[in-house]
């Protein structure tokens, strides 16, 4: 598998492919065990060093997960990284406090990658308000950080200011074809670059909405080119192509997903898109925004709900229909849920839109897909 440059400031190159353990396979809702752990060392084995976590993924399990399956030998074949969790903090001691626990999760006794989780206004002002780098240089110094970054979800000129305001090591942004010019974006994506950091790329496939069962209008594109690639491969090897690209963090959930992920990583390398390629890319990009109802990528922070409302699954839904799906299929699902779980049922207490890194109006949209689910019956 090709490893990539990470930054000026580090010596290490990661792999290509990185595992995002936001996504891991669950039975009953509870995440199964047995099957995630036999995912990750798989990726392992196949190459992939970059094991990512952190502390909301399955409700603390993810990072308790990951660290069982970095047991027997693993822990010392991969970059860990794990998330410090923004939205929890109220004083200095919260930092030591959420950090010593997610330590004894992970069990280990340092974390190689460290992030200030989904950086936005709010949790920018409340990390300079804290002195979190005092903090973090304070953890590197006793070795229980080496490197540090953070994640991001918010415009691009806040983006810009806070690289501007550390000498970060690395950043991770949500970037795919569809995201070109959304939050970070390809121009915070280089900008970052730049001046340094190694960039992790999140979302990839847009929550699984650019792997499988794509609106006719976009597989047509793909079918129409020269190139034989599966959506898939498209979506990686376009992000690979980019040489700003340090690592691609693909949300895996079945075994499958991760070999054939890994398959195409030994694949990847910048240089690799010809003109028509990306052309190709343009043209699926093109559909896909004339079809899309709601850009949710189905990254599950606004749930719970309070009330029981499935949001992710209604959004997917709405978007079905919109992109060709039999209408009475969708209906069909629609119906089956429990009535708490039903775009419907939202009492717009308002918990969702604080949580949403996509900054959907989340109670509105939910307003507008049941009325449009309604007007499919006619």
């Amino acid at each position: 598998m090709e490893h990539r440059e990470f930054g000026a400031s580090i010596d290490w190159e990661p792999s290509a492919l990185g595992f995002g353990a936001m996504r891991l396979p669950t039975d009953d809702g509870e995440v199964d065990r047995e099957r995630a752990i036999e995912m990750i060392r798989t990726a392992i084995d196949g190459g992939v060093s970059y094991i990512d976590t952190a502390w909301p993924y399955h409700d603390g399990e993810s990072e308790r997960v990951v660290g069982e399956a970095l047991e027997d030998g693993y822990r010392e074949q991969v970059t860990l990284a794990t998330k410090m969790p923004s939205w929890e903090l109220e004083t200095r001691d919260d930092l030591d406090e959420y950090f010593e626990k997610q330590l004894d999760r992970l069990g280990t006794e340092h974390v190689d990658c460290y992030l200030l989780h989904a950086l936005d206004h709010e949790y920018w002002e409340t990390y300079q308000r804290l002195d979190v780098f005092e903090w973090l240089e304070r953890k590197q110094a006793t070795g229980k950080i080496d490197h540090i970054g953070f994640s991001f979800h918010d415009d691009l000129d806040l983006f810009e200011e806070i690289v501007d305001a550390y000498d970060w090591d690395f950043c991770q942004i949500q970037y795919n074809y569809l995201d070109e010019e959304f939050q970070a974006g390809r121009d915070g994506l280089v900008y970052a670059a730049q001046r340094g950091l190694g960039v992790i790329v999140m979302e990839p496939l847009r929550g699984g909405t650019l792997a499988s069962d794509l609106p006719n209008p976009v597989q047509d594109a793909f079918e129409d080119a020269d190139a034989d690639r599966s959506p898939v491969e498209w979506a990686l090897q376009w992000l690979w192509d980019q040489p700003e690209v340090s690592t691609v963090l693909s949300g895996m959930s079945t075994r499958d997903q991760v070999r054939e992920n890994v398959e195409i990583a030994a694949e990847s390398g910048v240089g690799q898109f010809s003109v028509d390629d990306h052309a190709t890319i343009e043209r699926a990009r093109d559909r896909f925004e004339a079809l899309m109802a709601v850009d949710c990528t189905g990254c599950d922070y606004c749930t719970p709900c309070p009330t029981g409302v499935e949001i992710p699954r209604n959004f997917d839904l709405y978007n079905r229909i919109e992109m060709g799906d039999e209408p009475d299929a969708v209906l069909e699902e629609y119906d089956s849920m429990d009535e708490t779980a039903r775009a419907d049922a939202c009492v717009a207490c308002g918990e969702c839109e604080t949580a949403c890194p996509q900054n959907l109006e989340i109670i509105s949209l939910l307003e507008e897909t049941h009325g449009r689910l309604q007007s499919a019956r006619a």
